[in-house]
């Protein structure tokens, strides 16, 4: 299966009145949560149909839901969390939806037990629902809170077979990784290769405290993150879903989108570029 690349619906902050400018040319896949209200939900089914695309749910559907919750509680208990969860799984699988992604291992910061316990029973309540609605779920590990990277430390220095074990995909952030662990970032993500599915395309641009996913571009190597070593060997993974996730917070020219987007194009294999 050949490299494919998609849009995130975090390019236009879900606005239903934008939806028809996450479908650039090439593009054959949304991914897409934090609808305001079921009405925005169904105007993006009703166009993806039209572009005949398929989409993926970056969980919560809707935005007052719960985003990193599964673990501990962030904003809502985790009772919540997982039930939450198992809806959007049971009515996205009935929808087509290609996959439900979570942020899956969260952790706000240390923790105080016994990481590697918890993380399975994550994985063991992941697993049941995956084959409970036949929907592939992938996992996204984050920074946490103040961009702790214990989450991501603690699943570095989980096992790989106890995670081959569940069936459960990988989504590889770039920002976050590269965030938490600087030049290490391919080391951290090279023992994950055979589960990664989806990596989230994006630089980052720092604000004060703030950070910022912005629009990948050869212009920023070197400026901001270099990210091309990192892209180049995500492409070499097969059946990966490239999906550009930048925010429109600092307002990317279409031309620069496209450019950008074409960069990253020449960096992956000749031969797993998808046409439309």
């Amino acid at each position: 299966m050949a490299l494919t690349y998609a849009v995130s619906g975090s390019t236009i902050l879900s606005d239903p009145d934008r939806f028809e400018d996450l479908f650039w040319k090439g593009i054959e896949h949304i991914e897409i949560g934090e609808f305001a209200k079921e009405e925005d939900f169904q105007l993006f089914l009703q166009t993806c149909k039209k572009h005949r695309a398929s989409f993926g749910v970056h969980s919560p559907v809707f935005r007052q839901d719960s985003k990193y919750d599964l673990l501990e509680k962030v904003v809502h208990d985790p009772s919540f969390a997982w039930k939450r969860l198992e809806e959007e799984a049971e009515r996205l699988s009935s929808l087509g939806a290609e996959y439900l992604l979570v942020h899956f291992p969260f952790f706000k910061g240390e923790n105080d037990g016994d990481a590697n316990e918890r993380i399975e029973e994550g994985l063991q309540k992941l697993s049941t629902i995956q084959e409970r609605y036949q929907l592939p779920i992938v996992c996204e590990p984050k920074l946490g809170l103040n961009r702790s990277t214990a989450g991501i430390e603690y699943l570095h220095q989980f096992s790989e077979q106890t995670w081959s074990t569940y069936g459960l995909k990988l989504c590889i952030d770039i920002g976050d990784y590269l965030m938490a662990k600087g030049e290490s970032a391919l080391d951290y993500i090279k023992k994950w290769e055979k589960h990664i599915a989806v990596a989230h395309i994006h630089n980052v641009t720092f604000h004060g405290d703030k950070y910022i996913w912005t629009m990948v571009h050869p212009s920023y190597e070197g400026e901001l993150y270099t990210l091309k070593p990192l892209l180049k060997y995500l492409a070499s993974i097969e059946g990966l879903r490239f999906v550009f996730e930048h925010t429109p917070h600092t307002d990317p020219s279409a031309s620069f989108v496209k450019e950008g987007f074409e960069w990253v194009k020449s960096i992956a294999p000749q031969e797993q570029e998808i046409s439309r």
